[in-house]
């Protein structure tokens, strides 16, 4: 299989998901300003979704790029983050909806953690795929951020139950630590230049 239909279907999917979101904003009734006061929470969650959305598109990118090779391991690998990153918009939706209630920030916070255990999944199978002194592999090394990532979705799905400011920082917080771009990769490829 070619790589490029891999990334083409990836592609796809994670705009539909982007596409999914959206529609969960619902246009209000009223035709004042104030007629928009209620769709700050679905807003301001869409906004945090579309940038974890944006930047799992933009790693799975680099992650693609870097392959020589694609087995039948990779697709289902690729296949299990794609299921998860499937339901953020519900998650979303729901956290939105009921305006960061408890038990919609613990899902959240859960389906993130799912996306960033299937991405490692995803990696550490594309680099035993490609060896250890492959491109990927050089990039990646200790994978810190990705570490602290799973660690602040452990704090955000706790704190949840106990103060949702709390979660929420810490959401927000790994999706700024990632927006930052991830140069890694970059790095690698440009040095192999």
């Amino acid at each position: 299989m070619n790589k490029t239909r891999l990334e083409a279907f990836s592609d796809g999917v994670l705009a539909i998901i982007i596409t999914i979101m959206i529609l969960e904003i619902k246009v209000p009734e009223g035709h004042e300003f104030g007629d928009l006061k209620p769709l700050i929470p679905k807003f301001l969650s869409y906004v945090l979704s579309f940038i974890y959305v944006g930047i799992y598109w933009n790693n799975h990118h680099y992650l693609i790029h870097s392959l020589t090779k694609i087995n039948g391991k990779i697709l289902w690998a690729n296949l299990h983050l794609l299921f998860w990153l499937s339901l953020i918009p519900v998650a979303t939706g729901w956290m939105g909806e009921h305006i960061f209630a408890k038990a919609s920030m613990a899902l959240y916070g859960f389906v993130l953690l799912l996306c960033s255990i299937t991405y490692f999944i995803l990696q550490r199978t594309i680099i035993v795929s490609e060896g250890k002194n492959s491109v990927i592999s050089k990039a990646i090394g200790k994978d810190v951020k990705g570490n602290a990532s799973s660690v602040l979705y452990i704090v955000g799905i706790v704190f949840s139950f106990y103060n949702v400011w709390i979660s929420g920082a810490a959401y927000f917080t790994v999706a700024m630590l990632w927006l930052i771009p991830d140069k890694r990769i970059e790095r690698v490829f440009a040095s192999k230049e």
